[in-house]
């Protein structure tokens, strides 16, 4: 009889010992999970098909399901029509047809964030036997004696004559263009220089080509509207190396002026004080930019649709009309992205380094290696760069498609380079 009690009392302790079990194995399970590096990278869906679960491998006694941490990353797009989120990340299919008493197994669908892409550098690695701070310093100051010229008239009548139907250019341009081209002669007679308005000049054998746009933003120059600017960059070997962009702000009787600068491997500045690139890494949260060119063509068009489609999944799309001036509010941070097909060397090799230099990311709008002879660009904070390219880079694709030419814009003859 005492045997039989103790054997009673042995056995509840046990029962006691299963049931404290079970209670601390919820804890210890969500611990587990919280570190394993490989649970926590990834978020689940579980689904619940029709099919009969094996009854050798599982019991006909409910099972609990223990929730775990929310998912980090977004759960896969391609679920059925008929799914129903739930709690904690999970979602339940329900069967189209459904009997009582019938077995359900679960799935469990992991995705994944992929790695994020890898893009060209687009800067040259140093600005070779020149220092960066001289390189710099004739840079600057030729782009602010341009600029100078531009204040000058900036309130005055202009005298525009045109390229084309709607592209102009004013005297202005040329003004400044020659007084920028007075300041690099007289620092570098050996340079090789390619203006807008006066073309190719100087030795082509040199490793260095200035690109120079003497006013960038011609027509909001002519209707007093800001945004313009002066924009030079200079390339050694065929890579950006230094550039200055001075960019006009305010407006009619408010006007003035702001810096930007970059040299290889130096950083990205704004009136001297250093500059970084957004850390924006949702669409839906960025502002962006992009622009169109004078020739109303299939790319033209194409990039019509992008500026619909990301207008309707971003904050907005702005389009203020001098590219130099939009790749540097990227640098700034103020705007997280911007793109543009068609543009010309003296239009890009003084932004693309400086939104590098600011921690930017630059590529062609196909995801491609960009040098400044490129015909499209896309420039970001780098975080968006690989979501931009999933609308930028097939509509891009479709363009080659359709025998748009892609092919390097210019490159001047015998002009050496590392590409």
């Amino acid at each position: 009889m005492a045997q039989s009690s103790i054997k009673r009392s042995e056995a509840a302790g046990d029962k006691l010992d299963l049931r404290k079990q079970d209670r601390l194995r919820p804890q210890k399970q969500k611990t587990e999970t919280q570190g394993n590096p490989q649970t926590s990278k990834m978020g689940r869906c579980i689904v619940l098909s029709s099919s009969t679960l094996n009854p050798s491998r599982f019991s006909c006694k409910p099972t609990l399901i223990l929730p775990f941490e929310r998912p980090r990353f977004s759960l896969p797009s391609s679920l059925p029509a008929n799914s129903q989120p739930l709690k904690f990340g999970f979602c339940r299919t329900r069967p189209s047809t459904f009997s009582c008493g019938r077995a359900f197994s679960t799935k469990a669908v992991l995705s994944e964030t992929p790695n994020q892409r890898h893009y060209f550098k687009v800067g040259a690695e140093s600005t070779g036997p020149i220092p960066s701070d001289q390189l710099l310093d004739v840079i600057e100051t030729a782009a602010k004696t341009g600029a100078q010229v531009i204040m000058d008239a900036v309130n005055k009548p202009r005298n525009i004559t045109y390229k084309g139907l709607t592209d102009l250019v004013t005297d202005t341009d040329k003004m400044s263009e020659a007084a920028i081209l007075d300041v690099v002669r007289k620092n570098f007679q050996d340079h090789l220089i390619l203006g807008e308005e006066g073309g190719l000049i100087g030795d082509s054998s040199s490793d260095y080509l200035w690109c120079i746009d003497p006013l960038d933003g011609t027509t909001n120059f002519a209707h007093c509207y800001p945004s313009f600017a002066v924009s030079i960059g200079v390339l050694y070997k065929g890579k950006p190396a230094a550039a200055t962009v001075v960019e006009f702000v305010g407006g009619p009787k408010c006007w003035n002026t702001r810096t930007f600068t970059g040299a290889a491997g130096k950083g990205a500045f704004c009136n001297g004080e250093k500059i970084h690139v957004s850390q924006t890494d949702k669409v839906e949260r960025s502002l962006l930019v992009t622009g169109f060119g004078y020739e109303h063509d299939d790319a033209w068009a194409t990039n019509i649709e992008l500026f619909k489609e990301f207008t309707d999944i971003s904050r907005g799309v702005r389009r203020l009309g001098a590219a130099a001036v939009d790749m540097c509010h990227v640098a700034l941070g103020i705007v997280e992205a911007y793109w543009e097909y068609r543009l010309k060397p003296w239009d890009m090799a003084a932004g693309v380094l400086i939104v590098e230099e600011a921690g930017g990311t630059v590529s062609c709008m196909d995801g491609g290696k960009f040098c400044v002879f490129d015909r499209s660009v896309l420039v970001s904070n780098g975080v968006l760069h690989a979501k931009l390219l999933e609308r930028i880079g097939p509509a891009t694709e479709k363009l080659k498609g359709k025998e748009i030419d892609f092919s390097l814009w210019y490159k001047p003859e015998n002009y050496l380079t590392e590409l």
